[in-house]
């Protein structure tokens, strides 16, 4: 028997606590993990078992996974005892290093096994996950894995074949991903000559493929050799799908690589090599000789990046931000260039959201590798501010030239914000997009703006407490540095202000975790302007009379969305408020916050951070005690100490006063604790006064009422907690006055919950103070008649129970915590349970006595933490500590430094609990028993049923750990044989050994022990009797009396070890409070609330463990029975709690679905009433049913069965039975049940394939000799083993029986059709490949081809697909694992060497137009090989290619395999006979709605075709010439998938017969295919087009390659009618884009004809002219490395400047072209047709042309090459935009200059770019071209701002100030506008500059009369000036410059009254002024003086707004 400590005389906060026994192998432990779990051990109040114990439990769950993998047994074995190992990792006990390694080694090659079940495959793969997920526990050196395995499965599987039905992409990407850091670094080669070749930039499929298995497999730490490389195929590729996958890799690399030992070559060579593939190499490259230098790291320009490759990567990055301009989509061009893609590329794993992926490229890059800038005063800092010291040149010139003369003449050092670059960019890109950050303009953009700004403190704040570390490996030179964090946080801190006012949700949770980071790491910076912004807001929460609104019910409405923002953010900071350590003057502060919150305590936001301030300090008044006190100290604790830096733009900081001062100002603050604490405890009362009437169930209003109710309480339950003694006594003595002055009905929850709060503090002053007058109080009320009315469903409450039911809450709410202080009020809660359980006849009252029995209990008997200050009881307890308290707020404490007293149940308590069921509950029961015996059973039987057996219910629910239930042998062994795991040795049935876990009893011989579990089974076998009798009654009026049984039987079931301290909801509590108290990552000391919750959640983890196997005896299976009959009953509401109740006893009780399934499908037969049909249709589709029986291959036949047998019912039910789907109700009908069912079975029902067993796994035999070697075994293992083995060849060697059966149904003429469908389905799924189709099999599926149902040939059609795919499969592959892998040997299929040249790629593409037949040839050469797919030779070669022989003359290729001769023989016969073929053809000729092929169809019949060869030709022929002879469009339809299936069938026929088909068709094609096609039949042989050339080598489809390019050269585009040019050209457009890179030899040729038709007078043929220009454009692209090798093209791109175009991505195909349209098209402008023929001109003509041309260009994947010829097109273009006589023309124009500016062009041609938007600019002629082109010079600064230097932004200033002097007044306006952008992110010495010209010039021009010739001029020179200054003002929108407030009050004001349109440019700026600054108005003012506020007040409203 357990000792039980006696802890009785402990009080609650003694702190002397149990002390365990820790075992000697965990307590004297020196490895880390172990001291660990001495952590864990020392944390609760029992003793674990030693570390040798619970090893030899891991090492028989070992020894059982081994002998389930030798023994093959992965499904049931492997996956059951998988996760026993998930279990015992949940103990927390240490896996030994080399038992983690090769237990990670087995899951990972079971998980890369071809054929392994996708079940196991995932259990694996999950634990591979959990083994290795620690990077300090396992590393490369520890252990190495192979990456071929995963390659081979995923290459195979990625792109489907059409007739291909499953898929692994997704997992086996995963493995990659997890195994990736186990890979060599020495197989770097081996990949790189992988993957590469597969590379092809006209193909966007092979391009995303290559990359992701590129940045999947590459190892991580050695990138030298491949990050140039990857980074220059970044640059040439246009793909968002490209740019976020290579984002997420390179901070992964950035990460890592700021340790530089990590990428030491040497350590190649130091890490052993002992994992390789059979078919893996290491190739010997040449790379650079560092023999003998210290390597020093990657380390480059900007991290280890270049300059080069890093402004690339911010000009991504400021893309990803995704911020639109109103600039028509700049950023789609990535997204419209990845439709091309297929669907497969979105079957691998999605790459990580790109914003967590840009934070940490940017925080890793940072280091100190520039010129540090002087400290930033600036909020946002960008450049120092540096004195102008230039005098303004006196020019006599335009103004524009007096404006800009200086700019460009600046030569000053580059300097950086913090010396680090990478700092630099990010204050840039910050800067840039600050606008975006205003609530004003928000948008989707604005919740990802905010995250990156979270990431991005996140991590660094990750990264600067690494750094703190002693074992830091980050050299200190590389290290973060305190300038840059101070930097980092002026730079972010005014767009997190900016944001916090948002009203969108994830924004400001982003803002929350930003500031809380910020405010920990410079808390100086962000403390005071939160407060500045929160204490105004906060003095607006004001109190109203009740007033019910949506949003907040009750007391306070927030006026305005800003006070819910501040009191958040202050939640943000509150470990800057609390925390001495985090900020020493934070505290003082806290009082002041508090009060102002009083009022808005029924904000969610306002009790959320109550709740976290409470877990950090002691409510209590010091001022009394002795201590330093604050002589002198003026500052009273508000919120104006503040100091203003002498520059006038430095940051408004709070004055810092010494320590001493700062506590004795806090000291003084805590004697405001005591009228805050009454003051909150008012607030809370008169909330709970105010609550709605609470309903029938209990609550008070609705959802938001409860959640508000929660919270307060929550929050007063932490504050409770942590008052000192008389502030305790002084709430509780509040709360008892109110609770005993006031009776609410509307608040009897509440006021329960408020007392809880109390008593969870101090339970024994809490119940001395309330038991006695609850006592006397329910004592009277019912001898007054209270709870007298009887009443067994819910309703509301008599009014004259309310005070009944108030003081049962009140006494509910006492017994919360802590049995010991109940035991002195033993008598007196007898004698009232007593009194309740006789005289409480209302449900809601015997409901709540039950619920105060089971809380005592609960109390009595349970072990659980007792207290939850945030120090240790003993240091509360202190004097000293008392006193000071307030030196110790927000301590942080380390794992070991936590005491935890617990509640461990006493022996007297044991005793009372178990008396307490002495004298009630065995009373009770008895009554109960007489209950059930009287036959007569009216309302007072259903009555004292109820409340009796609720009584004995909540008794029971209140002792889940009074004793630990033991299983005995007999059960044991009953269970064994009855398991859920069926066709399973008992051995390998998994179960688990009972721990220590906190069991009151445990010894089955102590009496107590006995007593209690026999009284349990007595309950036990009352509910079952009690379920026997109701059933039989089965009346309407028992419904009740059912229900409370039900729950009882829920509460006997499962209401055991963690029930009431369930470990998933303690699991997220835990969880929750980490995250809450986290400041940053890799935290190792928190908040002590945080480790009593750990020790909680370790202890509901040990209790879990003891409930995952319950004892399943005789008595409990008869309570199942129960509850599968009650599911089945005629009353719904029964029927949906038993249900429910099922589901969660599938998960505790192993056998109850096998128990259950008989059960249920008898219920499906016929003659079954319809109520108890339906009960089991919904039970089976419970997934712990339906989904258990179709997994399991020996369940699924019955299930299936049974569920087709149920057509003989298709009535509607008669009794309403109603379900909720959606919002709407319904009555569904026995059909529509049993679709629902089988729908969702079907889901989970997969193709049987035992080909696993017989694929030979040498590795994976390895692995598993490698674990067993550290385990021991002994002889009677090896007989287990033998023993699994042969069940499972048993299990799996008798063939289906379902098959037969299910095709029986199906061919049943009298099933139904709904039914035969589901057949069908299900007959589609039991073909299998490991054993040959069956002929009965194969024929229904061509009989029901055939069928008038179109749904029914549907999956007919895709069953012939599959079985004959399967036939060939099983033909040609030569061994198991092909055939898993579906990858035949093709006997025409081989590989040629082939020479690694361009010249071999050259001619490899010309032979694709050779006209000369390929024949068969004895050597192999190009000209004598079919290539249907060219992955290979557009970057590199491999060195071979992979080709098709032509077939032989008349001899096949093929022998199919002679198990399936006889379905062979079956598929001859069915489709040897032209019926068939009159139905199948007539069938597809039926009218639908499809305008295209229908690709089923053409697979069906080519696959019929591919076996069978030319004999059902003959038959089929016939009827395919009378449809090609119809012109109808259903039969051209017919008849070309008709066709296409043939052709394709045929592909490897022998060549006579190829012959024969292709001279029949031949006369067809022109006829067909030429002028006689109708215009509504061309969609439909376009698409035979693209069918036919699909992945083909166009040689061998000769005649029809030569009539479509005959047809399009010949035809005359200049006709009167387009109709039938278009008919050509949509053939022709099928051809090539199908083709794709083989169309290469017709390229030029095409392009020659299709030049003429530039400016053909049909719109439709210039639009094929203009996609053929882009697509010869990208198929002609390719790299040019000097040879086509993969060493060569790697080396090359590490060591050749990134000047040479090495990925030959500049335009260089169309140049001559586009210089001939240079000149061309002046000619042609000058010959432009005027007015509303002008559309007619070949001007404009060939302008759309051009521009549909260049927009498809910059929006396909090499949209980079298309600058170079919209370079020299740029002029005609903007001249395009400003024709205002053709809409169509300006519009493509203006669009496609927009879109360009979204592709981030080659770095080297920014200026060019920028030189011709600056010509348009200054040289147009017409001003409407300068309008045009002004805003194009915005969008292309603010979206490649990265790329454009410093001096190219000086260029781009002088432009624009030359065009201030423009004569038009909206281009002036324009430039103002284009100028405030630029200028935000310009150097401040063109600020400074700027400003002084704009001010001299505004000063110098003097405005002459209006009749003055001048006068035009001048006003336009002074309009000039005004524009330059407010483009200067509206550039920082949300900051005050230094010169600001001068320029506005005196230059602007000296204006206001200026003539039009210098006074309405003036008032614009002013309403900009004062809306982008009212919110921080009360920081902005401070920059001005008295007289400048007056002045600006009269330039702003005309009156002293601001005085």
């Amino acid at each position: 028997m357990t000792i039980i400590p006696d802890m009785s005389g402990l009080a609650l906060d003694d702190p002397g606590m149990c002390q365990v026994e820790i075992p000697d192998d965990i307590n004297y432990a020196t490895d880390q993990y172990t001291q660990k779990l001495k952590l864990y051990a020392k944390s609760i109040p029992y003793a674990i078992e030693s570390n040798a114990r619970m090893q030899d439990m891991l090492d028989f769950i070992l020894l059982r996974i081994t002998q389930c993998i030798e023994a093959k047994d992965f499904e049931p074995g492997l996956v059951q005892w998988d996760s026993m190992v998930t279990y015992w990792t949940m103990l927390k006990y240490p896996i030994p290093k080399e038992k983690r390694i090769r237990l990670a080694k087995l899951y990972f090659h079971v998980a890369t096994t071809p054929g392994m079940p996708t079940q196991v495959m995932a259990i694996c793969v999950d634990g591979l996950s959990n083994l290795t997920r620690s990077k300090k526990k396992l590393s490369v050196d520890d252990m190495r894995l192979p990456w071929k395995p995963i390659y081979n499965i995923l290459r195979k599987d990625l792109f489907l074949t059409r007739r291909q039905f499953d898929q692994l992409s997704w997992c086996m990407g995963y493995i990659a991903d997890l195994s990736r850091r186990f890979f060599h670094p020495a197989a770097i080669e081996e990949m790189l000559s992988t993957f590469l070749p597969g590379i092809n930039g006209t193909n966007l499929d092979s391009v995303l493929s290559s990359q992701y298995y590129l940045l999947t497999f590459l190892p991580l730490t050695h990138p030298q050799s491949y990050l140039p490389m990857l980074c220059r195929l970044w640059e040439s590729i246009n793909s968002y799908m490209y740019d976020e996958r290579m984002l997420q890799f390179l901070s992964s690399l950035a990460e890592m690589h700021v340790d530089p030992t990590i990428s030491d070559p040497a350590r190649i060579y130091e890490i052993p090599d002992d994992e390789k593939s059979e078919d893996e190499g290491r190739p010997k490259w040449k790379w650079d000789n560092n023999a003998g230098e210290t390597w020093a790291g990657l380390y480059k320009d900007v991290g280890i990046f270049t300059e080069h490759e890093w402004h690339h990567i911010m000009c991504k990055c400021l893309a990803s931000m995704e911020i639109p301009l109103k600039d028509a989509g700049s950023l789609t061009t990535g997204p419209t260039a990845d439709t091309s893609s297929s669907f497969e590329i979105g079957r691998l794993p999605k790459a990580n959201w790109r914003i967590p992926s840009l934070a940490k490229l940017i925080v890793y890059s940072m280091t100190l590798d520039g010129v540090p800038a002087p400290a930033s005063t600036a909020p946002t800092p960008l450049y120092t501010p540096m004195p102008s010291g230039v005098s303004t040149p006196q020019t006599g010139g335009a103004v524009g030239d007096y404006l800009t003369v200086p700019l460009h003449k600046w030569g000053r050092p580059k300097m950086y914000l913090g010396g680090s670059k990478a700092l630099d960019s990010l204050a840039r890109l910050i800067a840039s997009t600050e606008h975006f950050f205003h609530p004003a303009n928000s948008g989707s953009w604005t919740s990802d703006l905010t995250a990156f700004v979270k990431y991005i403190v996140y991590e660094f704040n990750k990264r600067w407490h690494e750094e703190q570390l002693p074992d830091c490996k980050t050299p200190e030179a590389r290290r973060l540095t305190r300038v840059m964090k101070r930097e980092l946080v002026k730079c972010l801190r005014t767009v997190v202000l900016l944001a916090i006012f948002s009203q969108d949700s994830s924004t400001v949770s982003n803002v929350q975790s930003a500031l809380k980071s910020m405010s920990c790491m410079e808390p100086d910076l962000v403390f005071q302007p939160v407060l500045e912004r929160a204490i105004p807001s906060l003095e607006a929460l004001v109190e109203v009379p009740y007033l019910r609104v949506v949003d907040c019910p009750f007391l306070t409405v927030p006026q305005t969305q800003r006070t819910l923002s501040v009191i958040k953010a202050l939640s943000s900071i509150v470990p800057a408020i609390v925390s001495r350590d985090v900020y020493y003057p934070g505290a003082r502060h806290l009082i002041t916050i508090l009060q102002l919150l009083v009022p808005g305590i029924d904000l969610l936001c306002t009790t959320a951070f109550l709740s976290e301030v409470s877990q950090y300090i002691m409510f209590g008044d010091v001022t009394s005690s002795e201590g330093p006190e604050a002589d002198g100290v003026e500052f009273a604790p508000h919120l104006n100490g503040h100091i203003t830096l002498g520059d006038g733009i430095d940051d408004t900081m709070e004055l810092q006063l010494p320590n001493d001062m700062e506590d004795a100002l806090l000291r003084d603050s805590t004697a405001g604790f005591a009228s805050w604490v009454a003051n909150f405890i008012r607030r809370v009362i008169q909330l709970l006064e105010n609550l709605p009437e609470e309903g029938a169930d209990g609550s008070a209003g609705g959802t938001t009422e409860v959640e508000v109710v929660d919270a307060v309480t929550g929050a007063c339950s932490q504050i409770c907690v942590h008052l000192s003694d008389s502030l305790f006594d002084l709430v509780l003595n509040m709360i008892f006055d109110y609770a005993s002055t006031n009776v609410r009905s509307n608040a009897v929850r509440a006021i329960h919950q408020l007392v809880e709060c109390v008593a969870n503090a101090h339970p024994a002053k809490t119940l001395a103070k309330f038991l006695p007058f609850c006592v006397e109080n329910i004592r009277t009320e019912i001898e007054h008649g209270a709870s007298s009315v009887r009443t067994t469903s819910s309703s509301l409450p008599l009014p004259s129970d309310a005070t009944l039911h108030w003081n049962l809450a009140i006494f509910r709410g006492c017994v919360y915590n802590d049995g010991s202080a109940l035991l002195r009020y033993k008598g007196e809660l007898l004698s009232l349970f007593t009194l309740l359980r006789d005289k409480t006849f209302s449900k809601r009252g015997f409901t709540w006595s039950g619920k105060l029995l089971s809380s005592a209990l609960i109390t009595l008997t349970h072990t659980y933490p007792i207290e939850n200050k945030f120090v240790n009881p003993e240091q509360w307890n202190d004097e000293d500590f008392q006193r000071n308290h307030h030196l110790h707020w927000g301590k942080l404490f380390e794992s070991g430094e936590v005491k935890i007293t617990w509640h461990v149940p006493s022996t007297e308590e044991i005793d009372f609990a178990l008396q307490l069921f002495r004298e009630l509950v065995e009373p009770a029961m008895n009554r109960l028993d007489l209950l059930l015996e009287t036959s007569s059973r009216d309302a007072i039987w259903r009555n004292d049923f109820c409340r009796y057996l609720s009584f004995v219910r909540e008794a029971f629910t209140g002792i889940p750990t009074i004793f630990k239930e033991i299983i005995s042998p007999d059960i044991a062994q009953s269970m064994l044989t009855t398991s859920d795991i069926i066709n399973e040795i008992p051995e390998m049935i998994a179960s688990v050994e009972s721990l220590a876990s906190g069991f009151c009893l445990t010894d089955p011989q102590d009496a107590r022990y006995k007593y209690i579990t026999g009284l349990r089974r007595r309950f036990g076998e009352f509910l079952h009797a009690a379920s026997l009798s109701l059933q039989k009654q089965g009346e309407e009026n028992t419904v009740d009396a059912v229900q409370m049984l039900i729950s009882s039987i829920r509460t006997y079931m499962l209401e055991y070890g963690d029930s009431k301290d369930s470990y998933s909801v303690n699991c997220e509590q835990y969880n929750s409070e980490i995250n809450v108290a986290r400041q940053y990552s890799g935290q190792k000391v928190w908040p002590r609330a945080v480790f009593v919750r750990r020790a909680r959640f370790y202890h509901s983890s040990r209790l879990y463990w003891n409930s995952l196997e319950r004892a399943r005896g005789p008595l409990e299976n008869s309570l199942l029975d129960d509850v599968v009959e009650w599911s089945m009953w005629h009353y719904p509401s029964v029927r949906q709690s038993s249900q429910s109740l099922l589901e969660s006893l599938t998960s505790v009780y192993d056998g109850l679905r096998l128990r259950a399934l008989p059960v249920l499908y008898k219920a499906l037969q016929p003659g079954t009433d319809d109520d108890r049909m339906k009960g089991a249709l919904w039970t089976l589709n419970i997934s712990s049913f339906g989904r258990f029986a179709i997994s399991e291959l020996t369940l699924a036949s019955e299930i299936l069965l049974q569920l087709l047998q149920c057509h003989h019912n298709e009535k509607v039910f008669s009794f309403p039975l109603f379900f909720k789907l959606g919002d709407s109700f319904f009555q569904p009908s026995i059909q529509n049940c049993v679709s629902t069912v089988t729908d969702n079975c079907l889901n989970h029902f997969l193709e049987p394939c035992y080909l696993i067993y017989d694929v030979k796994t040498p590795a994976l035999d390895e692995a598993l000799l490698t674990l067993k070697t550290c385990l021991s075994f002994n002889k009677s293992e090896n007989s287990i083993t033998l023993r699994a083995r042969e069940k499972r060849i048993q299990r799996h060697a008798s063939p289906l029986e379902q098959t037969q059966a299910v095709l029986e149904i199906a061919n049943d003429t009298e099933t139904h059709w709904r039914y035969a469908i589901v057949a069908v389905r299900i007959l589609r799924t039991l073909l299998r490949r490991d054993v040959p189709t069956s002929p009965s099999h194969l024929r229904l599926f061509l009989e029901k081809a055939c069928d008038s149902d179109p749904t029914m040939r549907y999956y007919a059609q895709r069953g012939v697909m599959k079985a004959l795919r399967y036939i060939k499969l099983r033909s040609y592959c030569q061994h198991p694992e092909a055939l898993v892998l579906t990858s035949p040997t093709n006997p025409l299929r081989c590989n040629i060497p082939i020479e690694v040249s361009h010249s071999a790629t050259a001619e490899v593409l010309t032979n694709f137009s050779s006209r000369v037949p390929v024949k068969s040839s004895e050597t192999l050469d190009l000209n004598s090989i079919y290539c249907d797919t060219l992955h290979e030779g557009w970057l590199a070669w491999s060195g071979t290619l992979t080709v098709y022989k032509p077939p032989h003359k008349s001899k096949s290729p093929f022998e199919w395999e002679s198990s399936s001769a006889e379905a062979l023989s079956c598929l001859r016969e069915v489709t040897v006979d032209a019926s068939f073929w009159k139905k199948l053809s007539g069938h597809f000729a039926e009218e639908n709605h499809e305008n295209v092929v229908v690709q089923d169809h053409i697979s069906c019949v080519k696959s019929i075709f591919q076996i069978l060869g030319e004999e059902p030709w003959g038959l089929l022929k016939p009827k395919l010439e009378m449809l090609l002879a119809d012109e109808e469009k259903n039969m051209q339809r017919a008849a070309a998938e008709l066709l296409a299936g043939v052709l394709n069938g045929s592909k490897h026929w022998p060549q006579e017969a190829q012959d024969r088909i292709w001279r029949w068709f031949t006369p067809y094609i022109k006829k067909t295919l030429g002028q006689s096609m109708k215009t509504e039949t061309v969609p439909i042989w376009t698409s035979f087009v693209e069918y036919m050339f699909h992945h083909k080598d166009p040689r061998r489809l000769q005649p029809l390659v030569e009539h479509i390019v005959e047809q399009f050269n010949n035809m005359d585009y200049s006709g009167p009618s387009s109709l039938e040019s278009i008919k050509v050209l949509a053939l022709f457009r099928a051809f090539y884009t199908e083709l794709e890179w083989k169309f290469t030899p017709w390229a030029d040729s095409t392009l020659e004809r299709f030049w003429r038709e530039v400016h053909s007078e049909h719109d439709d043929v210039r639009s094929h002219v203009a996609e053929m220009l882009a697509f010869c454009n990208g198929i002609k692209w390719q790299p040019k490395p000097s040879s086509p090798d993969v060493e060569t093209f790697v080396r090359e791109c590490r060591e050749l400047p990134t000047d040479v175009d090495l990925m030959g991505i500049c335009g260089t195909y169309h140049t001559d072209r586009v210089l001939e349209l240079v000149e061309k098209l002046k000619v042609w402008r000058e010959q432009r047709l005027p007015g509303v023929i002008a559309h007619q001109s070949t001007y404009d003509r060939v302008g759309i042309v051009v521009c549909r041309w260049l927009l498809q260009s910059v929006q396909s994947t090499d949209a980079v090459s298309a600058f170079d010829y919209i370079l020299p097109l740029m002029p005609e273009l903007f001249r395009f935009t400003e024709v205002h006589d053709n809409e169509e023309l300006a519009r493509r124009a203006n669009l496609l200059l927009v879109r360009m500016c979204g592709v981030a062009p080659p770095q080297s041609m920014i200026s060019h770019l920028l030189n011709a938007i600056f010509s348009a600019i200054q040289k147009a002629p017409s001003w409407k071209v300068r309008l045009k082109a002004l805003p194009i010079l915005q969008v292309l600064y603010f979206r490649q701002l990265p790329l454009i230097s410093e001096s190219e932004v000086d260029d781009i200033l002088d432009v624009l100030c030359q065009c201030l002097d423009d004569e038009v007044v909206e281009v002036r306006e324009m430039v103002g506008t284009t100028l405030s952008g630029i200028l935000r992110l310009s150097p401040r010495r063109s600020v400074v500059t700027l400003k002084d010209r704009f001010v001299k010039l505004a000063g110098k021009v003097q405005l002459p009369r209006r009749e003055s010739p001048v006068y035009n001029a001048a006003i336009r020179q002074r309009h000039a000036a005004i524009i330059g200054i407010c483009a200067l003002i509206d550039s920082f929108p949300y900051t005050i410059e230094k010169w600001m407030p001068g320029l506005l009050t005196t230059v602007m004001l000296e204006h206001t009254h200026d003539p039009i349109p210098i006074s309405t440019t003036i008032h614009r700026c002013a309403s900009n002024f004062r809306k982008t600054h009212q919110d921080t108005w009360h920081e902005d003012s401070r920059r001005f003086t008295d007289d400048q506020l007056t002045a600006l007040s009269t330039l702003l409203t005309g009156s002293s707004y601001y005085a």
